[in-house]
Protein backbone atom coordinates (compact mmCIF):
# COMPACT_ATOMS: atom_id res chain seq x y z
CA UNK A 1 0.00 0.00 0.00
CA UNK A 2 1.44 3.49 -0.92
CA UNK A 3 -1.68 5.51 -0.14
CA UNK A 4 -0.43 6.37 3.33
CA UNK A 5 -0.05 10.42 3.99
CA UNK A 6 3.41 11.98 3.22
CA UNK A 7 4.62 15.20 4.30
CA UNK A 8 7.86 16.38 2.35
CA UNK A 9 10.89 18.42 4.40
CA UNK A 10 13.80 19.49 2.19
CA UNK A 11 16.29 21.68 3.69
CA UNK A 12 19.74 21.78 2.28
CA UNK A 13 21.99 20.50 4.74
CA UNK A 14 26.04 21.62 5.39
CA UNK A 15 28.71 20.11 3.85
CA UNK A 16 30.47 17.61 5.21
CA UNK A 17 33.31 19.68 6.40
CA UNK A 18 31.45 21.85 8.06
CA UNK A 19 30.42 19.47 10.21
CA UNK A 20 33.40 18.10 11.60
CA UNK A 21 34.82 20.72 14.08
CA UNK A 22 31.33 20.81 15.63
CA UNK A 23 30.85 17.29 16.05
CA UNK A 24 34.46 17.18 17.30
CA UNK A 25 34.19 19.40 19.78
CA UNK A 26 30.89 17.32 21.37
CA UNK A 27 32.88 14.20 21.46
CA UNK A 28 35.59 16.13 23.28
CA UNK A 29 33.22 16.42 25.66
CA UNK A 30 32.24 12.94 26.50
CA UNK A 31 34.79 10.82 25.30
CA UNK A 32 38.63 10.38 26.25
CA UNK A 33 39.09 10.12 22.58
CA UNK A 34 37.55 11.00 19.65
CA UNK A 35 38.27 11.84 16.43
CA UNK A 36 35.61 13.05 13.24
CA UNK A 37 36.97 13.43 9.64
CA UNK A 38 35.69 12.91 6.02
CA UNK A 39 36.58 9.68 4.32
CA UNK A 40 35.65 7.41 1.95
CA UNK A 41 33.32 5.40 2.77
CA UNK A 42 34.26 1.58 3.29
CA UNK A 43 32.51 -1.21 1.36
CA UNK A 44 29.92 -1.68 4.25
CA UNK A 45 28.71 -5.12 2.49
CA UNK A 46 31.50 -6.72 3.42
CA UNK A 47 32.47 -7.76 7.25
CA UNK A 48 32.35 -6.59 9.78
CA UNK A 49 29.35 -4.51 8.34
CA UNK A 50 27.81 -7.13 5.90
CA UNK A 51 25.31 -4.42 4.70
CA UNK A 52 22.89 -4.62 1.99
CA UNK A 53 24.40 -1.81 -0.16
CA UNK A 54 28.33 -0.41 -0.29
CA UNK A 55 27.92 3.15 0.90
CA UNK A 56 25.63 5.72 1.61
CA UNK A 57 25.79 8.50 -0.90
CA UNK A 58 23.42 9.49 -3.62
CA UNK A 59 20.05 10.82 -3.51
CA UNK A 60 20.51 10.69 0.65
CA UNK A 61 16.91 10.82 1.95
CA UNK A 62 15.65 9.97 5.14
CA UNK A 63 11.90 8.74 6.12
CA UNK A 64 9.94 8.50 9.67
CA UNK A 65 6.55 6.01 8.91
CA UNK A 66 4.23 5.54 11.82
CA UNK A 67 5.13 5.91 14.91
CA UNK A 68 5.30 4.48 18.82
CA UNK A 69 1.38 6.07 19.45
CA UNK A 70 0.46 2.74 16.97
CA UNK A 71 2.35 0.36 19.76
CA UNK A 72 0.42 1.89 22.83
CA UNK A 73 -1.83 2.22 24.63
CA UNK A 74 -2.82 -0.95 22.41
CA UNK A 75 -1.21 -1.87 19.02
CA UNK A 76 -2.97 -0.60 15.74
CA UNK A 77 -2.40 -4.17 13.66
CA UNK A 78 -3.59 -2.36 11.01
CA UNK A 79 -0.18 -0.53 10.52
CA UNK A 80 1.42 -2.31 8.13
CA UNK A 81 4.36 -1.39 5.79
CA UNK A 82 6.45 -2.51 2.99
CA UNK A 83 10.20 -1.35 2.54
CA UNK A 84 9.86 -1.06 -1.04
CA UNK A 85 6.54 0.71 -0.41
CA UNK A 86 8.04 3.54 1.69
CA UNK A 87 10.87 3.85 -1.30
CA UNK A 88 9.01 5.09 -3.76
CA UNK A 89 6.63 7.76 -0.94
CA UNK A 90 10.66 8.65 -0.39
CA UNK A 91 10.94 9.29 -4.50
CA UNK A 92 14.10 6.97 -4.43
CA UNK A 93 14.89 5.87 -7.86
CA UNK A 94 13.96 2.44 -9.14
CA UNK A 95 17.06 1.79 -10.63
CA UNK A 96 19.40 1.62 -7.28
CA UNK A 97 18.63 2.23 -3.87
CA UNK A 98 19.62 1.01 -0.41
CA UNK A 99 17.56 1.27 3.08
CA UNK A 100 18.76 0.92 6.73
CA UNK A 101 17.34 1.63 9.87
CA UNK A 102 15.27 0.54 12.64
CA UNK A 103 11.83 -0.40 12.99
CA UNK A 104 9.08 -2.80 14.49
CA UNK A 105 9.43 -6.30 12.37
CA UNK A 106 6.32 -7.45 10.22
CA UNK A 107 4.01 -9.28 13.16
CA UNK A 108 1.41 -10.21 10.30
CA UNK A 109 4.24 -12.26 8.78
CA UNK A 110 5.97 -13.99 11.69
CA UNK A 111 3.07 -13.85 13.98
CA UNK A 112 4.64 -12.29 16.80
CA UNK A 113 6.10 -8.68 17.65
CA UNK A 114 9.70 -8.13 17.38
CA UNK A 115 12.27 -5.62 16.90
CA UNK A 116 13.77 -5.13 13.21
CA UNK A 117 16.46 -3.95 11.61
CA UNK A 118 16.02 -2.96 7.81
CA UNK A 119 19.07 -3.10 5.64
CA UNK A 120 17.90 -3.84 1.90
CA UNK A 121 18.98 -2.82 -1.61
CA UNK A 122 17.81 -3.22 -5.19
CA UNK A 123 19.08 -2.72 -8.96
CA UNK A 124 16.27 -2.68 -11.17
CA UNK A 125 14.08 -5.86 -10.20
CA UNK A 126 16.59 -7.36 -8.23
CA UNK A 127 16.19 -6.93 -4.44
CA UNK A 128 18.38 -7.95 -1.86
CA UNK A 129 16.72 -8.59 0.96
CA UNK A 130 18.16 -11.29 2.90
CA UNK A 131 20.72 -9.09 5.02
CA UNK A 132 17.72 -7.50 7.41
CA UNK A 133 17.43 -8.83 10.87
CA UNK A 134 14.67 -8.99 13.44
CA UNK A 135 14.84 -9.49 17.41
CA UNK A 136 12.51 -11.48 19.07
CA UNK A 137 12.28 -12.82 22.68
CA UNK A 138 12.50 -16.78 22.66
CA UNK A 139 10.33 -18.73 24.95
CA UNK A 140 13.06 -19.16 26.88
CA UNK A 141 12.91 -15.83 27.70
CA UNK A 142 16.20 -15.01 26.52
CA UNK A 143 16.21 -12.52 23.19
CA UNK A 144 17.97 -13.68 19.75
CA UNK A 145 18.61 -12.04 16.38
CA UNK A 146 17.75 -14.10 13.28
CA UNK A 147 17.97 -12.59 9.11
CA UNK A 148 14.72 -12.22 8.14
CA UNK A 149 14.04 -12.04 4.32
CA UNK A 150 10.80 -9.79 4.31
CA UNK A 151 10.25 -6.29 3.15
CA UNK A 152 7.63 -6.59 5.52
CA UNK A 153 7.39 -4.27 9.04
CA UNK A 154 4.52 -2.49 11.38
CA UNK A 155 3.92 0.14 13.46
CA UNK A 156 7.14 2.39 13.08
CA UNK A 157 10.12 2.37 11.58
CA UNK A 158 13.00 5.25 10.64
CA UNK A 159 15.28 4.66 7.58
CA UNK A 160 17.95 6.56 5.85
CA UNK A 161 17.89 5.88 1.79
CA UNK A 162 20.34 6.28 -0.59
CA UNK A 163 21.96 4.88 -4.05
CA UNK A 164 23.96 2.95 -1.71
CA UNK A 165 26.77 4.31 -3.88
CA UNK A 166 30.64 4.78 -2.39
CA UNK A 167 32.02 8.31 -1.48
CA UNK A 168 33.19 10.75 1.01
CA UNK A 169 30.98 10.33 4.65
CA UNK A 170 31.41 11.32 8.42
CA UNK A 171 33.74 8.96 9.64
CA UNK A 172 33.41 9.08 13.84
CA UNK A 173 35.48 7.40 16.57
CA UNK A 174 34.90 7.78 19.81
CA UNK A 175 36.64 5.56 22.61
CA UNK A 176 36.08 5.65 26.44
CA UNK A 177 33.09 7.40 27.41
CA UNK A 178 33.48 10.21 30.32
CA UNK A 179 29.98 11.88 29.79
CA UNK A 180 26.54 10.96 30.13
CA UNK A 181 25.28 10.72 26.68
CA UNK A 182 25.21 7.72 24.42
CA UNK A 183 27.10 7.99 20.88
CA UNK A 184 24.59 9.50 18.58
CA UNK A 185 23.10 11.55 21.23
CA UNK A 186 26.58 13.37 21.54
CA UNK A 187 26.80 13.69 17.35
CA UNK A 188 22.94 14.78 18.15
CA UNK A 189 23.43 17.45 20.75
CA UNK A 190 26.33 19.01 19.42
CA UNK A 191 24.68 19.66 15.97
CA UNK A 192 21.99 21.04 18.02
CA UNK A 193 23.56 23.14 19.35
CA UNK A 194 25.24 24.90 16.98
CA UNK A 195 22.48 24.97 14.29
CA UNK A 196 19.46 25.56 16.42
CA UNK A 197 16.12 24.92 14.54
CA UNK A 198 17.55 24.34 11.44
CA UNK A 199 17.26 20.61 10.99
CA UNK A 200 20.33 18.63 10.44
CA UNK A 201 19.64 15.11 10.15
CA UNK A 202 21.91 11.94 9.65
CA UNK A 203 21.40 8.34 8.97
CA UNK A 204 24.09 5.13 8.68
CA UNK A 205 25.99 2.63 10.51
CA UNK A 206 28.29 2.43 13.68
CA UNK A 207 30.28 -0.93 15.27
CA UNK A 208 30.59 -0.87 18.98
CA UNK A 209 33.52 -2.34 18.79
CA UNK A 210 34.39 -3.42 22.27
CA UNK A 211 32.50 -3.28 25.92
CA UNK A 212 28.76 -3.91 26.46
CA UNK A 213 25.49 -2.36 25.63
CA UNK A 214 22.17 -1.86 27.45
CA UNK A 215 19.66 -2.63 24.81
CA UNK A 216 15.88 -3.43 24.88
CA UNK A 217 13.70 -6.27 22.88
CA UNK A 218 10.06 -5.98 22.71
CA UNK A 219 7.98 -9.46 23.89
CA UNK A 220 4.85 -10.11 21.73
CA UNK A 221 2.44 -7.45 22.54
CA UNK A 222 0.70 -6.90 26.20
CA UNK A 223 -2.44 -8.76 27.04
CA UNK A 224 -3.71 -4.91 28.22
CA UNK A 225 -3.38 -1.52 27.35
CA UNK A 226 -0.13 0.02 28.41
CA UNK A 227 -1.17 3.87 29.44
CA UNK A 228 1.54 4.91 31.06
CA UNK A 229 5.81 4.94 30.49
CA UNK A 230 5.88 3.05 33.79
CA UNK A 231 3.85 0.40 31.92
CA UNK A 232 5.57 0.52 28.61
CA UNK A 233 8.95 0.15 30.88
CA UNK A 234 7.85 -3.10 32.74
CA UNK A 235 6.32 -4.53 29.46
CA UNK A 236 9.68 -3.93 27.72
CA UNK A 237 12.67 -6.75 28.64
CA UNK A 238 16.01 -4.79 28.91
CA UNK A 239 19.01 -6.73 28.64
CA UNK A 240 23.11 -6.22 28.54
CA UNK A 241 24.30 -7.55 25.06
CA UNK A 242 28.24 -7.84 24.01
CA UNK A 243 30.81 -5.92 21.49
CA UNK A 244 30.72 -6.66 18.15
CA UNK A 245 27.55 -5.36 17.53
CA UNK A 246 26.53 -3.27 14.12
CA UNK A 247 23.95 -0.47 14.76
CA UNK A 248 21.62 0.95 12.14
CA UNK A 249 20.90 4.50 13.02
CA UNK A 250 19.26 7.80 12.02
CA UNK A 251 18.40 10.70 13.76
CA UNK A 252 17.75 14.46 14.06
CA UNK A 253 19.26 17.79 15.55
CA UNK A 254 15.48 19.38 15.39
CA UNK A 255 12.22 18.57 14.96
CA UNK A 256 9.95 21.25 12.47
CA UNK A 257 6.60 20.02 13.93
CA UNK A 258 6.28 16.94 12.54
CA UNK A 259 6.54 14.39 15.46
CA UNK A 260 9.73 13.05 14.65
CA UNK A 261 11.38 10.30 16.37
CA UNK A 262 14.37 12.44 17.04
CA UNK A 263 16.84 9.21 17.69
CA UNK A 264 16.25 5.82 16.38
CA UNK A 265 18.85 2.60 16.45
CA UNK A 266 18.79 -1.01 15.97
CA UNK A 267 21.80 -3.75 16.31
CA UNK A 268 22.67 -6.77 14.98
CA UNK A 269 25.45 -9.61 15.39
CA UNK A 270 26.61 -12.54 14.56
CA UNK A 271 26.35 -14.21 17.76
CA UNK A 272 22.57 -13.63 18.61
CA UNK A 273 23.00 -10.24 20.54
CA UNK A 274 21.03 -7.27 19.09
CA UNK A 275 18.07 -5.31 19.55
CA UNK A 276 17.15 -1.39 20.45
CA UNK A 277 20.30 0.40 21.46
CA UNK A 278 20.42 2.60 24.60
CA UNK A 279 23.85 3.45 25.82
CA UNK A 280 27.33 1.51 26.67
CA UNK A 281 27.39 -0.38 30.34
CA UNK A 282 31.01 -0.59 30.31
CA UNK A 283 32.42 2.89 29.75
CA UNK A 284 35.95 2.69 30.08
CA UNK A 285 36.76 -0.28 27.69
CA UNK A 286 33.90 1.17 24.90
CA UNK A 287 34.91 1.75 21.24
CA UNK A 288 32.91 3.23 18.54
CA UNK A 289 33.22 3.69 15.00
CA UNK A 290 30.69 4.94 12.85
CA UNK A 291 29.79 6.16 9.37
CA UNK A 292 27.42 8.14 8.24
CA UNK A 293 25.36 11.00 5.77
CA UNK A 294 23.59 14.03 5.65
CA UNK A 295 20.33 13.80 4.40
CA UNK A 296 18.96 16.20 1.71
CA UNK A 297 15.02 15.03 2.22
CA UNK A 298 12.98 13.91 5.11
CA UNK A 299 9.82 12.36 4.75
CA UNK A 300 7.32 11.77 7.69
CA UNK A 301 4.98 9.37 6.13
CA UNK A 302 1.89 7.91 7.92
CA UNK A 303 2.09 10.50 11.17
CA UNK A 304 0.09 9.64 14.14
CA UNK A 305 -2.76 12.57 14.82
CA UNK A 306 -1.48 12.67 18.54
Amino acid sequence: MTGWPVVKDTTAPPNLEELVPIIQAGLDQNFKEASVSVAECPDLSSPPFNLAGQGLCGNERIADIGGQPYLSPVPQLDKKYLLLDMARLMEMPKEQGFLLGAGAGPCHELGYNSELVPNISWKGDKINSGCTRYVKIQDSGDPRCDKLDSTGFALMCNLFGSDGLPGPVLKITAKSRTGPLNFPATVQKALREQYKDHRISLGGVFLLKSGKARMHVMPDFAGKPLKTTEEKLQWLRFFEMNAPLVCLSVFHSHDPGLSLRMEHTHCFSDHGDGGHYHFDTTPDEVEYEGYFQASKVLYRIDRPPS
